[in-house]
């Protein structure tokens, strides 16, 4: 369930881990499914414009697969299937994402104090 507009820069980064859980799941897909599937998870606002070069990336370096299909009832469809090299770097990228959002949620906890003590704050010498 999404809590409120996404990130963009964030979106952009986390975007082929993403599309790569999501093939890693279907047997294959296609754009719009794969449009669908990220706003019901709460990743919206995702653009064709930033899906397919995503998309066009991930299958020149190897990890997804294009298959053409029959369009249901219109054209022929785009379909993206993940590879072996595709599950080999969702298993890596999976991995240094927990550890990076682990991090980061150690930095910007909300349940510690983040400041220091008010006498850390003030200066030795007055006046500055």
């Amino acid at each position: 369930m999404a809590t409120g507009p996404t990130n963009t820069a964030w979106t952009r980064a986390a975007l082929p881990l993403c599309l790569l859980g999501v093939l890693d799941t279907d047997e294959k897909s296609y754009g719009y499914a794969l449009l669908s599937r990220l706003a019901d998870a709460g990743i919206e606002g995702v653009k064709a414009a930033t899906l397919y070069p995503a998309l066009t990336r991930l299958e020149e370096e190897g990890a997804v697969e294009i298959e053409w299909g029959a369009g249901e009832g219109g054209p022929g469809r785009k379909y993206y299937r993940i590879t072996d090299e595709g599950r080999a770097r969702l298993h890596r990228d999976r991995t240094a994402w927990t550890a990076f959002t682990g991090a980061v949620a150690s930095l910007t906890r909300t349940d510690e104090p983040q400041s220091a003590p008010p006498s850390a704050h003030t200066s030795a010498h007055p006046g500055e």
